[in-house]
């Protein structure tokens, strides 16, 4: 990256490591590409720094403002690569994580996006990346459903079928106990009722991967939590030196109000001990650097309970720990979908009429990843139609299309003969996008760093309009240099989409 070469020059100028030089971006491209503030840091002259660098100049109290030359800026374009800071790393990415016999609802759609843009950005710096889809498949709820479809003598074990015996179970409270006797049974093997749930497991398996299909997502490895039943006991037996029984259940202290519960009253396991099975199996299976739980808001306790209790066990190696914490899609009068009332927007009917609107599957599942992407992970989004589907402004639609302006321009050029001038001197246009490409390689890598892939959304949104009024203004065809600083655009576009999870389509 131009910043890496940038930072060395820095550091030999001011006598430190290029490690202890810091870079940003001015606000105003005016003042310059890039600036420090290592003088102020280290006590320097800033001055004496400046004059060993070219195209340097001090401002305010000691800031380095550093603008780069037009041959950099040039050369920057025909050599924009990735960095492959990754290497000999691993990072395990679970998301998505639906649950067995209800519909892919809108819920899930936010893990499932986000979850794969994190994916491919780690993957494109170098890193191994294991996508883990962490299906809920079962506990107590199960003994409920268990429970409704044994009380109804159900044959018909769709997902519609299925989500309304969920929904009814909920409207009666003194059915409670029942669904606690199911799930105890399932997990002591009960051949009728591993039987049922598993036929709920198939059908749903089924429905994920048609949608996932639609979605252009595969991920690597889809382990339920049932996948961890074995492992359990192991976990329970590995805490007892930290647990503690309390009122018939077992618990761990994590310094939270509420302990973490490990095993409840009835001796069934919880959604902790399976994630804890999870967090063992994941160590000694793929010994991650990272693991990042690509998980909503509303489970911001229990995932600081069982990261500590997991270090606290010895079972966690040497990952670090993150949790996303991504916000909610609401309905219309900003509330939050809720499945137990029925009320569950079904991802299929969203992706139909996105389809519909836009007239285009790939522009219409596109334009709703893109908006949700382009939103902070920690946002709540509320959906509006008319800014999801625009052709102008922040949106997929107006970025696959700025793409096909890209390669329809390229495609004309083949009929064309394009001169190559010397000594070309840059016009005001070509220098804004040349300011821009350069920092490609940068948003990525801020991106994975932050978990943060609006940062790339809004990096291509900025190129895009950049390279709209460069072509308005600049006649491109029988240029050789603005033809190479399109399909340098059309690269990045492309790249960029792809990360995002979204097609670049060559005609729109």
């Amino acid at each position: 990256m131009i910043a890496d070469k940038l930072k060395l020059q820095i550091a030999q100028a001011a006598g430190v490591s290029p490690e202890e030089v810091a870079l940003e971006h001015p606000n105003l491209e005016s003042f310059g590409d890039y600036s420090t503030s290592i003088a102020i840091k280290k006590k320097l002259n800033a001055q004496t720094i400046a004059d060993k660098i070219p195209g340097a100049s001090v401002a305010g109290p000691g800031f380095i403002n550093i603008k780069l030359t037009n041959e950099d800026l040039v050369e920057a374009m025909s050599n924009i690569k990735l960095p492959n800071i990754g290497s000999g790393r691993t990072v395990v990415i679970d998301y998505s994580s639906p649950n067995i016999a209800k519909p892919f609802g809108i819920g899930h759609l936010r893990s499932t996006i986000i979850g794969q843009a994190l994916y491919n950005l780690y993957k494109a710096i170098g890193y191994k990346v294991v996508g883990d889809n962490h299906l809920g498949d079962w506990g107590t709820q199960f003994g409920k459903l268990l429970y409704m479809i044994d009380r109804n003598k159900v044959s018909d074990f769709s997902i519609e079928n299925l989500e309304k015996l969920y929904v009814e179970f909920h409207q009666h409270p003194e059915w409670e106990d029942e669904g606690r006797k199911w799930f105890a049974k399932l997990e002591s093997g009960d051949p009728q009722a591993q039987k049922l749930w598993q036929k709920c497991v198939e059908v749903s398996m089924e429905e994920f991967e048609r949608i996932y299909k639609r979605l252009g997502v595969k991920i690597d490895y889809a382990y339920g939590e049932s996948f961890y039943e074995d492992q359990m006991k192991g976990i329970i037996d590995k805490a007892k030196s930290i647990s503690q029984a309390s009122e018939g259940a077992i618990v761990i202290e994590t310094g939270h109000k509420v302990p973490l519960m490990l095993v409840k009253s009835d001796g069934t396991t919880t959604y902790a001990t399976r994630d804890l099975a999870t967090i063992e199996f994941r160590e000694q299976t793929w010994s991650p650097n990272l693991v990042i739980y690509e998980v909503g808001a509303e489970q911001t306790l229990h995932f600081e309970q069982v990261i500590a209790a997991a270090k606290a066990l010895g079972i966690a190696g040497k990952a670090d720990f993150v949790h996303t914490k991504h916000g909610l899609y609401l309905s219309p009068d900003g509330k939050k979908f809720s499945t137990r009332k029925g009320q569950t927007v079904k991802l299929e009917e969203v992706l139909d009429e996105a389809v519909e609107k836009a007239g285009n599957e790939a522009v219409g599942i596109g334009a709703i990843k893109y908006y949700d992407l382009l939103h902070g992970v920690a946002s709540n989004i509320v959906f509006d139609w008319d800014k999801i589907l625009s052709l102008e402004g922040n949106s997929g639609p107006y970025l696959q299309y700025t793409y096909a302006r890209c390669r329809s321009v390229l495609a004309k050029s083949q009929t064309t003969n394009p001169k190559s001038q010397a000594d070309y001197e840059l016009n005001s246009e070509e220098l804004s996008v040349l300011r821009w490409v350069y920092r490609y390689p940068e948003v990525i890598v801020e991106a994975a760093k932050r978990f943060s892939p609006n940062l790339l959304c809004n990096f291509i949104y900025e190129l895009a309009q950049r390279f709209n009024s460069f072509y308005n203004q600049c006649p491109i065809l029988e240029n050789e240099f603005r033809l190479q600083l399109t399909k340098t655009v059309a690269d990045i576009l492309r790249d960029g989409l792809n990360i995002l999870g979204i097609t670049a389509l060559e005609k729109m």
